[in-house]
């Protein structure tokens, strides 16, 4: 499938504000894998498809990924929300024919992080929580820290604290892989691992 078929067929699949942010994630994704040296076309890829489970609705995401064998988390039983980034994972080979590891794993950590992140991983999930249509306290904060900033770690520390800061806040359940990936990258600047 060509990355037209790919944006022809998410956007006949997803409601119009999801395939809007869907393609503000893409658009955000190109930029930053640009300033960072990392392959445009994945990244425009990875930023495009990364929601594509969301045509499921919230209550339907446990028995999707039931459907797929995926794992269900207690975090996941209790915020199925959370499912729509494995089930995204598969989706993108079922539906879209995307076979690349590194854009299917960018898809599938995009929501929680995880413990040592690709670059590619790293942009997706911070062009997620940057591009234009999102409007939330502090993101223009983080935007302006894509901008000023040469250290894609300290960008995704600064977004990791951010996001567990919201989630705590809210009184909502932190997923440990979210925990994970922050530690990972203190370990990182404080050791040599």
């Amino acid at each position: 499938m060509t990355v037209d078929e790919m944006r022809r067929e998410l956007q006949r699949r997803l409601k119009k504000n999801r395939f809007a942010h869907s393609i503000g994630v893409a658009n955000t994704a190109v930029k930053l894998a640009k300033k960072f040296g990392i392959d445009e076309g994945k990244a425009y890829i990875a930023g495009l498809l990364h929601d594509c489970a969301r045509e499921f609705e919230n209550e339907d995401l446990p028995s999707e990924a039931v459907k797929r064998g995926i794992e269900i988390g207690e975090v996941e039983k209790a915020v199925p929300l959370l499912l729509h980034a494995y089930i995204g994972a598969q989706m993108v080979t079922e539906i879209y024919g995307v076979n690349d590891g590194e854009i299917i794993q960018a898809i599938y950590r995009h929501t929680v992080g995880a413990k040592n992140m690709s670059a590619l991983d790293k942009i997706i999930y911070f062009a997620d929580m940057i591009e234009p249509n999102r409007d939330y306290p502090g993101v223009n904060k983080l935007r302006e820290l894509a901008e000023t900033s040469d250290d894609l770690d300290e960008i995704i520390l600064t977004a990791l604290n951010e996001s567990i800061i919201f989630v705590v806040q809210k009184g909502a359940l932190v997923h440990p892989a979210t925990i994970d990936a922050r530690n990972y990258l203190l370990l990182k600047k404080f050791t040599s691992i």
